[in-house]
């Protein structure tokens, strides 16, 4: 399972959008993004609903990444 600093960088440079603007755009610092891209900090869920907007990504894509769509259902 992809950690979600990993899947945060990924989808970032998928939009071509650099650590400071999602930093500025989510109301994080850039030291506190940096952190969390790197997997130094866990971010909380109210920080991980900010980046997943600032992405234009629903929860489940960025935190359980290609894994959301292989769910099942009984």
């Amino acid at each position: 399972m992809t950690k979600i600093g990993k899947r945060i960088t990924q989808l970032r440079v998928a939009k071509e959008m650099t650590r400071y603007r999602l930093a500025k755009e989510s109301n994080i610092s850039f030291s506190y993004l940096n952190n969390i891209e790197e997997d130094k900090h866990n971010p909380s869920l109210d920080i991980i609903i900010k980046i997943s907007n600032c992405l234009g990504v629903t929860l489940d894509e960025l935190v359980k990444g290609e894994e959301a769509s292989h769910e099942h259902t009984n």
